[in-house]
């Protein structure tokens, strides 16, 4: 069970009213409001729906992420190069060790910077998210 909700601050409703977060029990949720109704929906839903839809635009891009988070790092040899693309292609495997560690605070505070938004509707379905830099698909 995840700590905290892993995006907190960066989820908004579908009136894009930034999402509240709580505790019910030990468990974290984030708190939408239904016209004046509390909505307490658990946070690992949502998290995963995301990580989820994350995942899915690193699918078929491997390679160049890994080349490219090679060169950032000053690290541009085939077994670094290897390592970094195996572990993207296992990324999912990964998502329980994100959900209970979570995004270091100063990553959710640089996401929110750059205008990354987590939109969800009040039964904790993701909308949309909004990831400025990033190609529509219907633009390609």
């Amino acid at each position: 069970m995840p700590k905290k909700p892993l995006f907190a601050g960066l989820v908004v409703d579908e009136a894009n009213n930034l999402v509240e977060t709580a505790f019910v029990g030990n468990e974290p949720c984030y708190v939408v409001d239904d016209f004046g109704f509390r909505r307490h929906i658990p946070s690992e839903i949502v998290d995963r729906q995301v990580l989820k839809l994350m995942a899915e635009t690193i699918q078929g891009n491997e390679q160049i992420l890994s080349e490219q988070t090679a060169k950032m790092l000053g690290q541009e040899d085939i077994f670094t190069r290897a390592m970094i693309e195996n572990q993207l292609k296992q990324v999912e495997q990964q998502f329980d060790k994100v959900l209970e560690t979570g995004i270091p605070e100063e990553g959710i505070a640089y996401m929110g910077m750059t205008g990354f938004r987590i939109r969800i509707n009040v039964h904790g379905e993701v909308i949309d998210i909004e990831q400025p830099g990033m190609v529509a698909p219907e633009d390609e």
